[in-house]
Parts: structure tokens; sequence; C-alpha cells
């Protein structure tokens, strides 16, 4: 069984989000002090979420929106987000993250033509976040609360009835969706070279990594890229790269099998001093401390899985 901390996501997730003939999930995501953020990624599926305690900020699509206790937000396939909290709070929130196909996004019929194929490719837009002074507000969060119910009851026929209630939630926001015309082209534009650059970042974090290398990736120059890297994810791209490679080395030191040498190694760290000093200054503990108490440690941001059967 995968630990929690594999699924710990950056750029394009490869993690599979329920089974292929169920392609739905539910996770908490829990963030404080020691996991602070969940880092830019994006990925096939959609998602809705409720703000369950605490607030945070969530980064969609080059703009960020405030959420707090209550708040519910609404995330589409192919979105680049990340969720992020001021030092000293917390915030926990419970996700549903769902294939459209589940859907029938896949099918030639109407619903699929006119509504859920446009939101997967981005020409038809709801509202990211939906606030309890939203008109829509007071149903959406009671067909929430019935996902939730029939999600953990499971009673016969559930698997169907959760189809519907996720259709009833795209269903009741549609009355306040946007076009494509309301996107600038050029925030398109950057997400795509975002994307492009963090799927590198993804694939090559256990290599040397260099801002004239990414910079090309964008047809950037240096300078402009660290400028726009970090308008958009809000950390410089080498902070963003040693982020990732400690999340990395936090998920290989927590499945165990490996000595703390190979784990930094094989993380992109040429310097073990350096990666003791720097996993301790974000996790608060040394890598030995944080085998010992990892069992006691709560899960990585996001991937979380309450259902009772591990992790995906």
């Amino acid at each position: 069984m995968k630990s929690a901390f594999d699924l710990s996501p950056a750029q394009k997730e490869n993690a599979q989000h329920g089974e292929k003939m169920f392609p739905l999930k539910r996770y908490i995501t829990k963030l404080s002090d020691l996991y602070p953020a969940v880092t830019a990624h994006w990925h096939e599926e959609a998602e809705l979420t409720l703000i369950t305690e605490g607030t945070c900020t969530y980064h969609i699509h080059l703009e960020n929106y405030k959420a707090q206790t209550g708040d519910l937000l609404f995330i589409p396939p192919a979105e680049l987000h990340s969720i992020s909290i001021e030092p000293g709070t917390e915030m926990t929130s419970t996700t549903y993250v769902f294939h459209m196909d589940y859907l029938n996004a896949d099918s030639a019929d109407i619903c699929a033509v006119k509504y859920l194929n446009p939101i997967s490719r981005h020409t038809l837009m709801l509202p990211y976040i939906i606030k309890k002074d939203h008109p829509v507000y007071p149903k959406l969060l009671e067909v929430f609360h019935e996902t939730e119910q029939s999600y953990t009851e499971m009673h016969p026929g559930y698997e169907m009835m959760l189809k519907a209630l996720l259709l009833c939630s795209i269903a009741l926001l549609l009355p306040y969706r946007q076009t494509e015309n309301s996107r600038p082209q050029l925030e398109d534009e950057h997400t795509a070279k975002l994307k492009l650059v963090l799927e590198y970042i993804g694939e090559h974090y256990a290599e040397e990594l260099t801002i004239p290398q990414l910079s090309r990736l964008c047809f950037f120059s240096e300078y402009h890229f660290m400028r726009f890297f970090k308008k958009y994810i809000g950390v410089s791209c080498l902070e963003y790269i040693k982020n990732l490679r400690l999340e990395k080395a936090a998920s290989r030191l927590a499945q165990g099998g490996q000595s703390v040498l190979d784990v930094s190694m094989s993380c992109g760290f040429s310097n073990l001093s350096y990666f003791y000093r720097e996993f301790k200054k974000k996790y608060g503990m040394t890598p030995k401390q944080f085998i010992q108490e990892t069992p006691s440690l709560p899960f990585l941001p996001e991937q979380e899985n309450d259902t009772g059967g591990g992790s995906p």
C-alpha cells in the first residue's frame, strides 16, 4: 500500500483518483505550519470542495481567492491551482475529485455536448468560489451534504446517486457561467507556459535544474522568467524546486526501505548537510526524527484518503 505522502501533488498529477469504473474519491486536506501549502498542480479531474475549518488562499488560473469556513469551490479539469495558508493558521477541507467521464462527458448527448465538454475545455467556466452570500450557496451546500451522506453510507445504488448529485451541483452553477471570451487570451498563454514548466520540473526534479534551462522552455529571458514564475506561483522558482524535492523526500522516507542518504540523492540533493538543514526548516524535525514520527503525523495536504481503505 502506498503512503499518503507519496501523493503530495506537484504539477500534473499522475495519481489515479478512484477506480477506472468509478473515478471519484473523497480527500481531506489539512494545512498547518507543518504542511502550509499544496503546491501548484493540475489534473484531468474536476474538484468540488467545502472548507470545513479555517482560512486559506486558493490560487486558481493565476488569480487569488480567499476562502474560509463554509466556502465551496469548484475547480474544472486541467486547471492550474494551489493552496496556501498564513503562518500560524490552519485549514481543513473536504474535496471530491471526479473525472468528467463519470458524468458521461464522453457521450454524444446534449448534456455532454452543451455543458460538460465545454466545461472540460474551459470554453464554459463556472464560478471557482461560492461564498455564503452567493444566491446558489444554500442549495449547493445542501447538495454537498447529500453527497457526503451518500458517499459515506454507500447504500445500494449510491454510485448512481453520487453521479446525480455531482450533475446537480454543476447544473446549479450553470446560471452563473462565463464564456471563454471572459478570460483574456494572455492568461491562457501564461497558464500553458506554467503547466509546461511545472511538468518539466516534476519529471526532472532529481536532476540539476537551472533558471536558464527553464526560461528557455517559455522563450523568456531569465529575468522575465523569474518575475513571471514568482508572480503566478507565489515563490521563486528555486524555492519551488526545493520544496518539491523535500516533499518527494518526505514521501520516500515515510515509505521506508531507503537510507536518508539514498533518499536525499534520489530527490536531487547532492549535499547531505544541506538536505538535513532544509528538511528540518520545513518539517520541524530531522529526517531521522521524521521517520520515527511518521505514523503520528497528519497526511500531506489534499491527499488524505478518508474512506478507510488506505491511500489511493
